[in-house]
């Protein structure tokens, strides 16, 4: 579903346009100073001009699209044309971005239908915005100001550009910003940034041959790329260092992959490859210039018939290759953006995906409150929202990505910096349906950081888990997109209430008057029932006809269960069970049992199991360690 920007449908303003004989002029995006400027103007006197009136032929695209078609503009928004860079080397990406190009395109057979109107489509906050624009550019003396091509006659990367303008609020809103948002904004991919500096990489060749295998998925897999050298000072940015390459500024990734070493047919018996990358610097200029840079030495050893395969073009165009080790010695930060694949006709890995939209907001009242900040916020860190999802096989990985509202429209009432937002992960009760009130078992989280997106990928075990977004300030407020993936459903909503609801039925049925946390932390020395001497222990945990089955350990005697279950108990004298069972194909055999004792407070206990029954007699074989936590006030767990 494609939300039309503002209210404005193309289609109709273009119609419109083509009956009154007269080219479309945007009233959101007027051509003054408030499309250009948030602050004051940085530029002179800017003249804006229709493409017909810089040039007597123009076009969308020249001989198609590509990454060399950009060039930066008097805007610090190389994080910008570097996602351009990657998204013209996407066919099914940028024709997602560029709708009908060739509907929008300049048709000389029919000059009457041309309407000065353009459309394009971004994905923001969960949803494609199709952004209406005209096509007046901002120029000094007769040239474009901002993002332009090498040919003259091609305008789709300044119409782009503006298109992404009006939606941040105007074009210096884009001065500085961050590549992953534009990549995500291209995509609805998920970006995921990775520090090089971080894991060894430098010196750990294992690792740095996962990250290649990671990256090389990436991009077979149609995802979009880009990498950075992190300045550490104002006077560091855009410095050009001694290898070629410029610092704080954002490079695009178009091409991955192993370049066979060699020549001849002995090239292909032979297993000599090279792990390498292609970049492109948003400039078009200044290029790596060591080795297998463009007119390097190197290349001598790669046949002909190789090098026109993978495309190697010895010109100062702003594209260099480097090996993948180079590239790690000499990169800080790398932004994968992954396109998660939800269909189930792929013959790739395929995603379940959970979308919950939330927002942080204050309230007096803590059981209300919902910007409690991050877990250094001990009073109110659980009074933020809480997700609640499941983990259905023995261990799966998960992605997850927080996502606020772009606050680039509202830098001109000066509200325009992101929140530092992150969350954290916990593991809880197998059955809990309500919110948490005590911190429990944190088995991940995110870095805290203004950036529009956070982003984790973690593997975890079978199991219940909750989710905690926070700002990393309490009372802070904004809307947040909160995205998880998963192998299998997993069934992700958000935890409102805070305990059992009161109905008719309570007074007939009863309220309950405790809850029970029970934790089967390990057993030992469980009964090995199987031929070769162990078993495949599982826990149940029985409360007032309710239960809580544990997961599968295979070939153990001594399982680590770390199996939680919440309880609302009505009657406070009656006792807990927990009986473990070794799984079986036919049917399951029982193994043991313990009781617990219901009163109030928290202890831990090790019981030895005992059969059906209470006689003391009827020990069986290993113990069982429990921690019991209880209380009469039902939002103190």
């Amino acid at each position: 579903m494609v939300i039309p920007y503002e209210g404005q449908s193309f289609s109709a303003l273009r119609r419109q346009c083509q009956q009154n004989g007269r080219l479309f002029e945007d009233p959101l995006f007027p051509t003054s100073d408030q499309s250009l400027f948030y602050q004051s103007n940085q530029i002179g006197r800017v003249t804006w001009k229709r493409p017909k009136e810089l040039c007597s032929d123009p076009h969308l695209f020249v001989d198609g699209i590509s990454a060399h078609d950009l060039l930066q503009g008097q805007l610090g928004n190389c994080w910008f044309v570097a996602a351009c860079s990657s998204l013209a080397s996407r066919e099914a990406l940028w024709q997602k971005v560029i709708p009908d190009w060739k509907d929008q395109e300049w048709d000389e057979e029919k000059p009457e239908s041309y309407a000065g109107i353009f459309h394009f489509r971004f994905w923001r906050f969960g949803e494609w915005e199709d952004v209406v624009i005209d096509d007046r550019l901002p120029t000094v003396n007769d040239g474009l100001v901002y993002c332009h091509s090498n040919d003259s006659k091609e305008f789709w990367s300044a119409l782009v550009e503006k298109a992404y303008a009006k939606m941040c609020g105007c074009y210096e809103a884009l001065d500085g910003g961050n590549t992953a948002d534009a990549l995500v904004d291209f995509t609805g991919g998920v970006s995921e940034p990775m520090d090089l500096m971080e894991n060894s990489f430098k010196e750990d060749e294992e690792k740095r041959n996962e990250l290649f295998e990671r990256v090389l998925k990436v991009h077979d897999r149609g995802g979009l790329i880009s990498c950075s050298i992190r300045a550490t000072t104002a006077a560091d940015m855009e410095a050009r260092l001694a290898c070629g390459l410029v610092k704080g500024h954002a490079y695009a990734v178009t091409d991955v992959r192993r370049v066979r070493l060699g020549h001849g047919l002995l090239a292909y018996f032979k297993s000599d490859k090279l792990t390498m990358i292609r970049m492109r610097n948003p400039w078009g200029e200044k290029e790596w210039n060591g080795a297998w840079s463009d007119s390097s030495e190197e290349w001598k050893k790669v046949s002909k018939s190789e090098r026109e395969r993978i495309g190697v073009v010895v010109q100062d165009d702003g594209e260099f290759w480097m090996t993948f080790d180079d590239f790690i010695a000499n990169f800080t930060d790398l932004i994968l953006c992954r396109l998660i694949n939800t269909s189930y006709l792929s013959f790739h890995k395929t995603w379940e995906e959970a979308v919950m939209r939330g927002s942080f907001h204050r309230h007096d009242d803590p059981l209300l409150n919902r910007a409690g900040g991050c877990t250094n916020n001990k009073q109110s860190f659980l009074q933020n929202p809480q997700y609640v999802f499941d983990v259905k096989k023995p261990e799966d990985e998960v992605l997850i990505c927080l996502q606020q509202k772009d606050r680039r429209a509202t830098l001109r009432e000066g509200r325009g910096e992101n929140l530092a937002i992150g969350f954290e992960i916990h593991k809880v009760e197998l059955n809990r349906t309500y919110r948490m009130h005590v911190t429990q078992q944190k088995v991940g989280g995110s870095v805290y950081i203004n950036s529009r997106s956070v982003f984790l990928r973690i593997e975890l075990t079978e199991g219940r888990y909750v989710i905690i977004p926070t700002t990393f300030d309490p009372g802070l407020e904004g809307d947040f997109l909160l995205r998880t993936f998963t192998d299998v459903p997993s069934d992700c909503k958000e935890l409102t209430l805070h305990e059992p609801p009161q109905t008719c039925w309570s007074g007939l049925c009863g309220y309950p008057s405790l809850v029970t946390q029970v934790h089967v932390l390990t057993a030992s020395g469980l009964a090995g029932q199987d031929s070769d001497g162990v078993s495949d222990p599982y826990v149940i945990i029985r409360c007032e006809g309710e239960k809580v089955r544990s997961p599968v350990h295979k070939n153990t005697r001594s399982p680590e269960f770390d199996t939680k279950g919440l309880f609302y108990r009505k009657k406070a004298n009656q006792q807990i069970s927990i009986e473990v069972y070794n799984h079986n194909v036919l049917m399951d055999s029982f193994l043991g049992q313990v009781t617990l004792p219901a009163e109030q407070g928290h202890f831990q206990q090790t019981l030895h199991m005992r059969g059906k029954g209470d006689r003391r007699d009827n020990d069986l074989p290993g113990t069982l360690t429990v921690a019991i936590l209880t209380s009469t006030v039902l939002t103190n767990i």
